[in-house]
Order: C-alpha cells, then structure tokens, then sequence
C-alpha cells in the first residue's frame, strides 16, 4: 500500500491592499511534491475553493527557479492535479497519511482564518499523523488548538522570518507576522540565518523557515509515515 499525504495550499490572491497578486510558492509545492511522488507516496492536492489554485507571480521570477519548479513546469500530470484541486471541505484525515502544507503569502488570509483547515490539522495531529508546514505555512496555526491549547504551544517551531519579512519588504502588508505568532502561541521558536534551509522536528510536528526548507520538510515527513 503505497502512502497518501494531502497537500494544501491557498485559494488566496490578493497581496492585502497593494493591487498585487499573491497565492502559493511554487517551489514549496514542486520540492515536496517530487521529494514524496518520486518515493511512491501517492500526493492530493486540496484548496478552500477548490479548482486551480493562485501562483504567486514572484514565484515565477527567474531568480526563484529551481531544478523542482522548472521539472513542474514541464510536468502535464502535477498541472493537471493543479487544476483540479480538491474542496478543502470534502477531504478527510482518515483517507491519508499526513498532511502537508506549502506557503506563499495567500495562507496567511484565508488558510489562517480557516475552520475547516483548522479542524484537519486537529484530526491529523490527534490521530497521531504528521502535519507539516513550509515558509508562511506555519502562520495556518495560528487558532489551532488542542484541547483548549494552541497546538505550537511548548513545541520546536520555525517559520518564515521577520527579517525575511522586510527583505521582501512585506511586514506592514500581511495581517500578522509568523514568527511574532508562532512566539506569542507559545511556541519555541528557533531560526537560522535569512534564506538557508532549516527544519524543525517536533514528535509529529514538522516547520521548515523559508522556501530553501521546502525539500527538508518533506525529507522529515516521509521518515515520520
């Protein structure tokens, strides 16, 4: 039986009040997605809204190529499934592994704010499945609690920067920062140095800095399933 992880990325594509366009980053899909596909595990695709979701436009600078967003580019069967993404609201935790989710901004407004994201993360981490989180995806838990306790409560957490934050000079446009929300949660929070990959590990709970963490995260979360 081969395994299954539910990928989950955002519906979101308004950069606040810029007029820009944000959604998800490709290389935080495209690195994981070939870390597990390429090792047999069979990967689904889910958004809020299902269907194709937002690519953030940055993400498809040249600068910000990689060997696993120029492999996606050419890949028919991971657009396909790109297209094609599954509600949010009609996948189950009971049908997969563990769940994976990637960052771009777009998380940050929709996927944060989300109860039915929410109460999956619940369902995997309580049913003692992995649940991981790339860049700006740790900020998806900012309101997920555990009986009664925000579940990064007293765990090893990373998470995209505030100084990556100015870098991109986005701190005054997102609705909160994620290492400010990960710290005040109550979590332990660990970073290394501005856009090197680092990957925190905590039981079933896996948190990678930056889009260079992407491929690590999923490293960790295929020896967790």
């Amino acid at each position: 039986m081969s395994k299954k992880v539910l990928f989950v990325l955002t519906s979101h594509d308004e950069l606040g009040n810029t007029g820009q366009k944000t959604g998800f980053w490709t290389e935080e899909l495209a690195a994981p997605y070939y870390a597990l596909s390429d090792k047999g595990v069979e990967v689904t695709l889910a958004s809020p809204k299902g269907g194709q979701p937002p690519i953030d436009p940055k993400s498809e600078d040249a600068s910000s190529q990689t060997d696993a967003t120029r492999r996606m580019d050419s890949d028919e069967v991971l657009k396909e499934k790109l297209k094609n993404t599954h509600k949010l609201s009609e996948v189950k935790s009971e049908d997969f592994d563990a769940v994976f989710y990637p960052g771009g901004h777009g998380p940050l407004w929709d996927l944060a704010e989300d109860k039915v994201s929410q109460d999956l993360i619940v369902d995997f981490y309580s049913n003692d499945k992995p649940v991981a989180f790339v860049c700006h995806a740790p900020g998806v838990l900012k309101d997920v609690k555990i009986d009664g306790e925000y579940l990064v409560k007293g765990k090893n957490v990373t998470g995209f920067t505030n100084t990556e934050e100015e870098a991109v000079q986005l701190t005054d446009v997102v609705p909160f920062l994620v290492e400010d929300m990960l710290k005040n949660n109550g979590g332990s929070y660990s970073k290394v140095e501005d856009w090197a990959p680092y990957e925190v590990v905590d039981g079933r709970l896996i948190t990678g800095q930056n889009p260079a963490s992407s491929a690590k995260v999923a490293e960790e979360l295929l020896k967790l399933i």
